[in-house]
């Protein structure tokens, strides 16, 4: 604080003029003034008053206090003046004095002390400014405890009525724990002073059971006052509140049977007279951590899921040992695919999947509670939590008259709660259970009636239902058809647009007209609908018999939807202008007739009989149309399929009909046959009797004026092979330069496609030394002819040596590959003009050697004469 002691020299003036005084005024006067020094220097030794200091509490009040002068004691007054709008004076003993908050600016405080005659005075300026705002001391109202989840409840009031209203207040709590006050938590708490005395309230939970050590509270606050401009301090500390475990002889270690979340950490203490020597979770051993006495703590960080017992938690001592169980699971999952439907508009069944597993299980389970809204109705699940991916499911009465329902299902636990909603109307979600009584009766041979039962109250809706139907060697068929819902009734429909005399497997399933699901299918229900009259004639077809006085009549047996029931016998006849012909019944299964007729025109007629009635006569003539110059053409296939095409020809007036059949079976030829319409100009023969590299003979028929021509003859395979055999094939002729070679045709079965030409190998080489090796490398010591004109039988190699071993090969080939090979060996003839000149040679030279030395001979003879002639 700022001290003025303001003390001016006297100074006598008259006008602008000082005074002379006579020496012995001014003597007077300089020992008043001396005397005058000596009294303030003895005050100024006892003191004044010093070192304002002013604070606040409420901001209404301003608590000021200062030091008294040195030597003053019991009887000293103080005289305090405030200058303020009205000057005040207040005359106290104490060296305090408690006036009202003083508005802003600088103000003027004198202090004078009085004490035995004696005076001493002190000028203060003081402003807001210099007061420091120091709140009451807070006090606890109450301290309470909740052991069973260590939670600390702390009260205390704010004492705001005697506050300005709107001061931001700022709480700091802090917590010990142990005798020794060991500082645990230090939090802030905000509030706001709104004129009123108000009881805050705080809880706090400790990471330590409140049962292993005694726990302390104090508390402080600090008021932030936006309109006070002077410093701001904290309270003092309030007195401290103990909260303590009252030990019982039963438990020594806390928590008991805990159930916390995985990945939490958590402490455990053992409240012991001994000392500890280990502590366990599970069968890992803990640090510990020393409390009061022999008290001892662990701390577990990251807990992992218990198993559904439990995990145990052990303290050993010399003498005992103590534990408990902890549960760590997790909170319940919010229930996934939650999902509401009726089955039968009485109940409606809610579903859901829990999620994830809790790894809580007994009384630590997770419990559902379905709740509806509009009808505040709820029914409870017990969940007995095994682990499962299963569905969980419970019921819920219907509301008469109600169709919307608003449902709410909570999933709680030890751990957490979580919730799941759905709205439905309840028409429009049926999920009906399988149809039960499941029966079929017929009504026509093309027609039956459906009957089942189905369980639920249906009446307010219609029902959608779906018929199945199966036959063998068809596509399955789905029908749907809508009826008026009933209760607890059974349902009938027709299906009619059957076949006669067929088996059929029918079920039927329902659901609601508007579908939210099908029901399951019900039981199979099989059924042979009644038999029907033949729909149509048998397909026939007539041949001569090779001697040409029988026809043989064939025709092939009714389909399943054309016989319309079991065939029992065929009626065949002829006819002519002249008269009818009937043979006797011929009992199915022979498809086959034989009639022996002259060479005049017949209609042969086959009708196919069953237990209700006979078909329709298939009918064909007799007269077949000669067709000279045919020649046989040749087609290959692909697969087990020919495709077989001609020209249109306008006089054909009734069908075309393809007979084929194997070409190595005799008279008459017959393996199968097809018609088509007269219209048509190409027909595809396919067959599962076919087989590659076998030869069949394909002929065209058409009908012309009731009577049958041969317009083509084919044969063809419809996959060509390479021959089986080779040709067998001899020699004709040899002679010194040539051979000529004769072979035979391969036999039809064993050339297997149709031939193409033959190779004719041939090579110098003796008999087991040779043998012709890479055929087709183009080596240059092999000779190759490729006889491609299949009409030639024979074959002449020239240009060869006499009395040399060749070696022969021949090969024959169809567009399907090489056939294997056939070879021999053989030798040339010797050549006679060459034999004469190897002899002629040979007499030669020796003529010319000899005529050459008789000539030498006889030169010698002439010259030895003339020698001896010259030495006589």
């Amino acid at each position: 604080m700022d001290v003025f002691l303001p003390w001016r020299q006297p100074s006598w003036r008259v006008g602008r003029r000082r005074m002379r005084l006579p020496a012995d005024f001014r003597w007077l006067l300089a020992a008043f003034v001396l005397l005058y020094v000596l009294n303030e220097a003895n005050g100024q030794k006892k003191g004044s008053p010093r070192d304002l200091t002013c604070t606040t509490n409420n901001l209404q009040v301003w608590d000021c206090t200062w030091k008294a002068p040195v030597g003053t004691g019991h009887g000293t007054i103080y005289k305090v003046c405030i200058e303020d709008r009205l000057r005040s004076c207040h005359q106290i003993e104490k060296a305090n004095i408690k006036i009202p908050a003083l508005s802003p600016g600088d103000h003027e405080i004198t202090i004078n002390s009085l004490h035995d005659f004696e005076s001493s005075l002190s000028t203060f300026i003081l402003n807001e400014k210099n007061v420091s705002l120091i709140p009451d001391t807070p006090e606890i109202l109450n301290l309470s405890a909740d052991f069973s989840t260590s939670t600390l409840h702390l009260e205390w009031t704010d004492k705001g009525s005697g506050l300005p209203h709107h001061s931001h207040v700022v709480w700091e709590i802090k917590v010990m724990r142990k005798d020794s006050m060991e500082l645990v938590e230090l939090v802030t708490y905000n509030t706001t002073l709104n004129g009123r005395d108000v009881v805050h309230r705080w809880s706090w939970a400790s990471d330590m059971p409140l049962e292993c050590a005694a726990h302390h509270v104090s508390i402080r606050c600090y008021i932030d006052s936006p309109h006070f401009s002077g410093p701001k301090e904290w309270s003092n500390w309030s007195p401290v509140k103990s909260i303590s475990w009252t030990p019982d002889s039963q438990t020594k270690v806390f928590p008991q049977d805990n159930v916390i979340l995985v990945g939490s950490d958590i402490t455990f203490c053992c409240l012991s007279q001994e000392k500890v020597l280990v502590a366990q979770i599970g069968s890992k051993n803990c640090p510990l951590i020393h409390l009061d006495g022999e008290n001892v703590a662990i701390k577990i960080h990251n807990i992992s899921v218990s198993e559904d017992s439990g995990t145990n938690v052990i303290f050993t001592t010399e003498e005992s040992i103590y534990g408990t169980v902890i549960f760590a699971g997790y909170p319940p999952d919010v229930p996934q695919k939650l999902n509401c439907e009726t089955h039968d508009l009485e109940k409606i069944v809610c579903s859901w999947n829990p999620g994830r597993p809790t790894a809580l299980v007994g009384p630590r389970s997770t419990n559902y509670i379905l709740f509806e809204s509009f009808s505040g109705k709820y029914v409870t699940f017990k969940n007995a939590e095994v682990p499962t991916n299963e569905s969980y499911l419970v019921s819920f009465e219907m509301i008469p008259n109600q169709e919307i329902y608003n449902f709410t299902l909570n999933a709680h636990n030890p751990l957490g709660q979580s919730e799941s909603t759905i709205v439905v109307n309840i028409t429009e979600k049926v999920f009906p259970h399988p149809p039960t009584s499941f029966r079929v009766k017929d009504i026509n041979s093309k027609a039956v009636t459906l009957f089942w039962r189905l369980s639920g109250n249906f009446a307010k809706i219609n029902l959608l239902c779906q018929i199945k139907i199966n036959k063998a060697n068809s596509k399955q068929e789905l029908r749907n058809v809508t009826i008026k819902g009933l209760k607890n009734s059974s349902y009938r429909v027709a299906v009619d647009k059957l076949n006669p005399y067929t088996v059929y497997t029918f079920r039927i399933r329902c659901s609601s007209e508007t579908y939210w699901k099908w029901s399951k299918w019900s039981s199979e229900k099989q059924h042979l609908t009644t038999e029907a009259i033949p729909s149509k004639g048998p397909d026939t077809w007539r041949e001569w018999s090779s001697d040409g006085k029988n026809l043989i009549i064939y025709w092939k047996p009714l389909s399943i939807n054309e016989a319309n029931g079991k065939i029992l016998s065929y009626n065949v006849s002829c006819s002519s202008d002249e008269e009818t012909q009937s043979l006797s019944e011929i009992p199915d299964p022979q498809h086959k007739a034989e009639i022996r007729l002259d060479k005049n025109d017949y209609i042969i007629s086959v009708v196919a009989k069953n237990s209700v009635g006979s078909s329709p006569p298939s009918k064909i003539a007799s007269m077949e149309i000669p067709n000279d110059g045919l020649r046989v053409e040749q087609v290959v296939g692909m697969g087990r399929r020919i495709l077989l095409s001609w020209h249109p020809d306008p006089n054909m007036t009734c069908d075309y009909v393809i007979k084929w059949c194997n070409s190595s079976r005799s008279e008459p030829c017959l393996m199968d046959w097809k018609k088509v319409p007269f219209n048509s100009t190409e027909a595809i023969i396919e067959s599962d009797q076919f087989r590659p590299g076998i030869r069949y003979r394909f002929f065209l028929y058409g009908c012309r004026n009731q009577g049958y021509q041969l317009l083509r003859s084919i044969v063809g395979y419809i996959e060509e092979l390479a021959p089986i055999v080779a040709p067998n094939f001899t020699v004709e002729d040899t002679s010194a330069d040539s051979i000529l070679v004769k072979w035979e045709d391969i036999p039809v079965e064993e050339l297997r496609g149709f031939l193409r030409g033959y190779l004719f190998y041939f090579e110098k080489g003796e008999r087991d030394t040779s043998k012709v090796r890479g055929l087709e490398s183009g080596r240059s010591d092999i000779k190759v002819k490729n006889i491609t004109d299949i009409s030639q039988k024979t074959l002449r190699i020239a240009d060869l040596q006499g009395k040399t071993s060749y070696h022969l090969v021949l090969r024959a080939y169809t567009d399907g590959g090489l056939g294997p090979e056939k070879s021999m060996f053989v030798v040339t003839k010797e050549n006679s003009v060459g034999l004469i000149i190897a002899i002629l040679i040979p007499v030669a030279v020796a003529v010319i050697i000899g005529v050459v030395t008789s000539i030498l001979c006889y030169r010698k003879r002439e010259w030895e004469t003339v020698l001896l002639r010259h030495w006589k």
